[in-house]
């Protein structure tokens, strides 16, 4: 019956992704007042109310019995978890968050109590979403055999660190690896304008890109994502210690709810964006990840702190080389470049120390301008064309940068 539930759970997030993309910068919060557990009988009902569909999963553990709901990310603050508790069945209630992106509320059970039947439904006026759940008695060998967290997709805790060779610098003897990595995916459909989602636009330019570069020569290329697939901040970054990327190319076209902004920005990292945009720009994209359960800033840890910084001492400085030359690319096809086209921000997934990285937003689907390009092969196959020659014109001076500091 578990696996049963599982299963539907899954079967739900492509409809939690539309939910969380009209409030993509908030976190659902619970409506304690529309929301309790009480006994039906010889089953308990749990029925909880929620700001917008999030993802979810539940599971029993044993030894003590519980039930477990996780949820990315739920806010308690405020919330008294043991005034939802009407149910003899359920001793105690407890909620917080337990790791970066995930929210966590556990049940102690007084009986063994398994998940019978489960469903989440979003209103698509609203936004608003209803979990709702019953557990029915079984045996304690059966509440014992199916205890445990189920092993899903993308829950899986990530590891402290990303384990990879170390590349040597590029000096434009061996082609330039080139790592594309297509923003969004999956549950995260990244901005929307009408049905036109964020994630299918990139997906379809990293291919077209992707072409491109491997027709001109010089270039092995790869794709932090081939189809529409959730894919976490951390693991694109580890797909790229993976394949010894010489480069890392984040591909976005995000949406401003005010201001009429256009035109493609290309950023580097900071540790602090540079402007309240740049800010929001980065809350956002990080949001994917912490839909993921992951976070990878890692500050508690401050002797990788000090290494990465080190690392970057190197890096950061042909990151920003890359970022100006990709700009003057554009300029030079006579593309459109944000008013402030050169931008830093602290985007999780250009973390990686020793590789160049750059976020380039090729344009803003909140700009009618914008989309139509965006959504034209034509203009594409241009904008392709420009990061092309950019890549081939850093790909020599980043060479000509490390003999001189070899010699």
């Amino acid at each position: 019956m578990i696996k049963v539930v599982l299963a539907a759970v899954l079967s739900v997030w492509g409809m939690v992704a539309v939910a969380q993309d009209r409030d993509f910068s908030g976190l659902a919060r619970l409506d304690a007042e529309s929301s309790g557990i009480e006994d039906g009988g010889r089953n308990v009902d749990i029925g909880l109310s929620l700001s917008q569909g999030v993802p979810y999963r539940i599971f029993t553990l044993d030894d003590p019995r519980r039930l477990v709901l996780d949820f990315r990310e739920v806010e308690w603050r405020g919330l008294d978890a043991s005034a939802l508790n009407r149910s003899e069945k359920v001793l105690n209630v407890r909620v917080g968050g337990f790791r970066p992106g995930w929210s966590r509320m556990v049940l102690d059970l007084a009986e063994p109590l398994g998940p019978a039947q489960v469903g989440l439904r979003i209103d698509e006026v609203t936004g608003r979403a209803r979990l709702e759940l019953e557990l029915q008695p079984v045996t304690q060998d059966a509440f014992a055999q199916s205890a445990g967290a189920p092993d899903l997709p993308g829950w899986a805790v990530p590891g402290r660190s990303l384990k990879s060779e170390k590349r040597p610098r590029q000096r434009g003897e061996a082609p330039l690896v080139v790592v594309l990595d297509p923003g969004h995916g999956g549950i995260d459909p990244g901005a929307e304008a009408g049905e036109v989602a964020e994630k299918d636009l990139m997906l379809t330019f990293a291919r077209e890109l992707q072409e491109v570069l491997l027709r001109a020569g010089g270039f092995e290329v790869a794709l932090t994502r081939e189809d529409d697939s959730f894919v976490s901040l951390e693991r694109r970054v580890a797909l790229a210690h993976r394949m010894q990327a010489d480069v890392f190319l984040s591909l976005h076209a995000d949406a401003l709810s005010e201001g009429r902004a256009h035109g493609a920005t290309v950023y580097t990292l900071s540790d602090s964006a540079s402007d309240k945009a740049s800010a929001a720009l980065a809350e956002r994209h990080n949001r994917a990840d912490m839909l993921a359960g992951v976070d990878l800033r890692g500050k508690d840890d401050v002797v990788a702190d000090v290494l990465m910084d080190l690392a970057r001492l190197e890096t950061q400085p042909r990151a920003e080389r890359l970022a100006d030359t990709i700009r003057a690319g554009i300029a030079n096809h006579g593309l459109p470049l944000h008013s402030r086209p050169l931008r830093q921000a602290g985007f999780s997934v250009l973390k990686a120390p020793d590789i160049p990285s750059i976020l380039l937003e090729l344009g803003f689907m909140s700009s009618p301008r914008d989309l139509t390009h965006l959504t034209d092969p034509a203009w594409r196959a241009k904008m392709a064309q420009a990061v092309h020659d950019a890549l081939a014109e850093w790909r020599i001076t980043d060479a000509a940068a490390a003999d001189l500091v070899r010699q």
